[in-house]
């Protein structure tokens, strides 16, 4: 077919069928006028981010656990939601660890550490990455995943260098970087898993070359093991950007207790809370940092109610759990059981106070010498136990309810009590048992302390007066230097006179 011919419905591929609805120029003259005529680019480099020094370190830490290897860790590619729209792009959280690269930086980037022989440093980490292409390329003005015009100004590997203090690379060299020396047998290589299919496609092809396809899988889950464990303990820089996310947290609470007659009056009240700490999620940081709980009356109920499309209404609770993620990705976890009218009723308060005693009790527990990360939850089902045998809804006593055998405090708080928190909500997930269930606590850990009851409408095992009631409290919590453990968001009110008084004062 020559080029005049246009070719016919059937002859255009399915994935060149997108671009119908454009009009793009694509004369000679009109390429040589948008590359024409642009004002000169800035001539200062980007600061070093205030991250750069931390991920040096967490980096070096890595590289001694594998000394010798290539170590791939991919920020991942952008995901498709629906046709040619993405998804916000969000790196991966081991990547965002890594090279201190937050909020929308940087899709189809990898991370590279390559071993270093006879050197006190273990390994040089290098950044393949595409940086921005110039005025006169097409990509400039008709790529609308990567272009200028359509994306904004990307960075220079200059200017991505100042910033992270890594070596930048074109992502075009990765390729044979990645190759380099693995044929003769002198390197092993090991990718963060299901971080991006295609970096992992060209590992396999690599390894498949050099015959290196046996325990592949294994090595590579050690290291997304060693990745989750490394964050278990945050330095300094990550407590700043978690106090920081959990004061914008609070702000959003309080934005929320201030809209609440207007979500009583819209037919979907739970989204009006939803939408009211979105905004403040996206104006004060990178955005939420996981789908908000905004929970009225027996919604509370279910766990992760996301839907929130339900009304609120008077003499309700409304369960909200909700996080601001920072512009770094370190994100809060907080959750409040507000009254909706201000007040608790005499049932509410039961429950209420029932929550916060167990809260209570595990945040005494966390601060004694050699407390573990699972007395955490065991101190909480001890304070419901006792509760709930008081209210008379086990079958025996709290202590063989408590009894491994029993259990049945569990139907009304069938979660656990605390997880670690950090780039994700639910940090350091793939970390070993040893390191988290069964670990000691330790300076720089920050977790959540998250007691709950949950009495469904439906329960006959419930007293009447106290079904369709649920209420969740949310602390985020650090263990300082010298042991001892702060309530980060104890900003937010947690007693139910506090809460009241708070919301009185915010409503005017």
């Amino acid at each position: 077919m020559s080029e005049s011919q246009t070719p016919t419905p059937e002859e255009q591929p399915l994935t060149e069928r997108g671009s119908n609805r454009s009009q793009r120029p694509t004369s000679q003259a009109f390429r040589t006028f948008i590359a024409d005529g642009w004002g000169p680019r800035p001539d200062a480099l980007p600061e070093r981010s205030p991250a750069a020094d931390h991920a040096a370190a967490r980096r070096a830490a890595l590289g001694r656990l594998f000394p010798g290897e290539r170590l791939v860790v991919p920020a991942g590619q952008l995901v498709t939601r629906n046709n040619d729209n993405d998804y916000r792009f969000r790196p991966h959280s081991a990547f965002a660890h890594l090279t201190g690269l937050g909020t929308e930086q940087e899709p189809d980037a990898v991370l590279v550490l390559h071993p270093l022989n006879g050197q006190e440093e273990t390994h040089e980490a290098a950044l393949y990455f595409r940086p921005r292409a110039g005025r006169d390329t097409e990509e400039f003005y008709a790529d609308s995943r990567y272009g200028e015009l359509w994306v904004g100004v990307r960075p220079s590997l200059e200017e991505m260098s100042a910033q992270t203090g890594l070596r930048t690379e074109h992502i075009d060299a990765f390729a044979d970087a990645l190759a380099k020396d693995v044929g003769a047998g002198q390197v092993q290589i090991r990718v963060v898993p299901q971080a991006d299919a295609a970096v992992e496609a060209q590992v396999a092809a690599v390894r498949s070359q050099a015959g290196l396809t046996e325990g592949a899988a294994e090595a590579d889950a050690a290291l997304a093991e060693a990745l989750s464990e490394l964050r278990l303990r945050k330095d300094a820089y990550e407590i700043g950007e978690v106090r920081a996310a959990v004061a914008a947290t609070a702000k959003g609470f309080e934005d929320i207790v201030r809209n609440l007659p207007r979500a009583v009056d819209h037919p979907r009240g739970e989204r009006v809370i939803e939408g009211v700490f979105g905004a403040r999620a996206r104006e004060e940081g990178n955005g939420l940092g996981y789908d908000t709980i905004a929970a009225a009356g027996n919604h509370a109920n279910t766990l992760h109610w996301i839907r929130n499309d339900g009304a609120v209404r008077p003499g309700q609770l409304v369960l909200i759990d909700a996080g601001v993620e920072v512009d770094s990705l370190y994100t809060a976890d907080v959750t409040r059981t507000l009254p909706v009218d201000g007040v608790f009723t005499d049932a509410q308060r039961k429950v209420y106070q029932a929550v916060l005693d167990a809260a209570d009790a595990s945040f005494a527990r966390a601060g004694q010498p050699g407390a573990k990360f699972r007395d955490l939850h065991a101190a909480a089902m001890e304070v419901l136990a006792d509760r709930l045998a008081e209210w008379g809804m086990l079958p025996g006593t709290a202590e063989e309810s408590l009894d491994p055998e029993g259990q049945y405090h569990r139907r009304w708080m069938v979660h656990g009590t605390s997880h670690h928190l950090g780039l994700d909500v639910h940090d350091c997930a793939q970390a070993r048992r040893e390191m988290y269930l069964d670990a000691d606590l330790e300076p720089g850990m920050v977790f959540t302390i998250e007691p709950g009851l949950y009495f469904r409408e439906d329960d006959l095992k419930v007293p009447e007066e106290l079904r369709g009631i649920a209420v969740r409290i949310e602390d985020d919590i650090l263990v300082r230097e010298d042991g001892s453990v702060e309530n980060l968001s104890a900003g937010l009110p947690r007693t139910p006179d506090d809460v009241e008084s708070w919301m009185a004062r915010l409503r005017g």
